[in-house]
């Protein structure tokens, strides 16, 4: 690779964040949406507190300039969030430095585990009135445990975590899923192989419904540890927890909204079990660290710094320095 002090710097006379780094355009769009929730919550007396904090999420970022093959790019290397759970902004951090994580983890299990195979598994229960979610989602954890006891649970360790979308159909009304990544012996396609069909009536018992539930089951390729496995088991994690709710859920009904903050409120989106939770234990918390950090040999060939602007709804660059 060249010398990145001689590669092409990037303009920094650009006025906009998403002008001078194109992979940076997200940031742009992650913040609107937040002041938006920061909107529904200002509107509450009860969550004033989550406007306050969301007002300033972000707004001011500061990034480190690296080497990258033949270009540079940024980094993010400070800015303060305000960990409100249904912030649009902290829900991507958070699946980006979840992303970063399953990197360094996956290795290690497909080693312990090379033979194993995955699935990805949906479950699914009628939509409920948004105020009813607290105990909708205490059902659902409750008939999860009951179908990881049953004789014919194939799976020797899972990833669990609670999506809610707004109902298509009703206004008001929520519907709680749950989103598994298992990990089963090589047998499961054996003797051991479970019809769709056979998990849909699996659900319905565990979940004790008077109907038949929609679910889906997926298989993904055996892996052998190589580089392309790594990346695509991290994409299906990564699919699994990305987010509980849907930006564009958020933003659609703010009487939703604020429902369903309360409804979540000392809830857990994600749990793991079985051989991987001594390895995904962390999922399980909130990460305190929505940044992340780099290679501690990585050059540093300056800094550029961005402030959120309220009146275009843009980042702007604020200042830089080059060395």
């Amino acid at each position: 690779m060249n010398d990145p002090k001689s590669q092409s710097t990037p303009d920094t006379t650009s006025t906009f964040l998403s002008d001078l780094s194109k992979r940076d355009r997200l940031w742009d769009s992650h913040r609107r949406k937040t002041t938006q929730v920061e909107q529904i919550y200002q509107r509450s007396e009860v969550y004033q507190d989550y406007a306050e904090r969301m007002h300033v999420c972000s707004t001011f970022l500061d990034f480190r300039l690296v080497p990258d093959e033949e270009l540079l790019k940024l980094k993010l290397s400070h800015a303060m969030f305000c960990h409100v759970r249904l912030c649009p902004v902290c829900q991507w951090r958070r699946s980006l430095m979840w992303h970063c994580k399953a990197l360094t983890i996956i290795p290690k299990v497909l080693e312990a585990y090379s033979t194993y195979r995955w699935l990805f598994l949906t479950l699914t229960a009628k939509h409920v009135p948004a105020s009813d979610l607290r105990t909708e989602l205490k059902h659902l954890n409750k008939s999860f445990e009951r179908l990881s006891k049953l004789k014919s649970f194939p799976s020797e360790g899972w990833i669990k975590c609670i999506e809610v979308t707004h109902s298509k159909t009703t206004n008001g009304y929520a519907h709680p899923h749950l989103h598994v990544l298992m990990i089963v012996k090589p047998s499961y396609f054996g003797v051991n192989y479970l019809s769709l069909e056979k998990w849909r009536s699996m659900w319905e018992k565990s979940a004790r419904l008077d109907y038949r539930p929609q679910v889906d089951i997926t298989t993904f390729k055996h892996f052998k540890q190589g580089l392309d496995d790594i990346k695509n088991l991290t994409r299906m994690l990564c699919e699994t927890i990305k987010y509980q709710v849907k930006e564009s859920d958020l933003t659609r009904d703010p009487e939703w909204t604020l429902e369903l903050t309360e409804q979540l409120k000392g809830t857990r989106a994600i749990s793991t079990g079985g051989i991987l939770k001594p390895y995904f234990r962390e999922l399980e918390n909130e990460s305190e660290d929505l940044i992340g950090k780099g290679d501690e040999e990585e050059e540093t060939l300056g800094h550029v710094f961005a402030i959120w602007r309220r009146d275009c709804q843009r980042y702007i660059i604020n200042d830089y320095s080059i060395r």
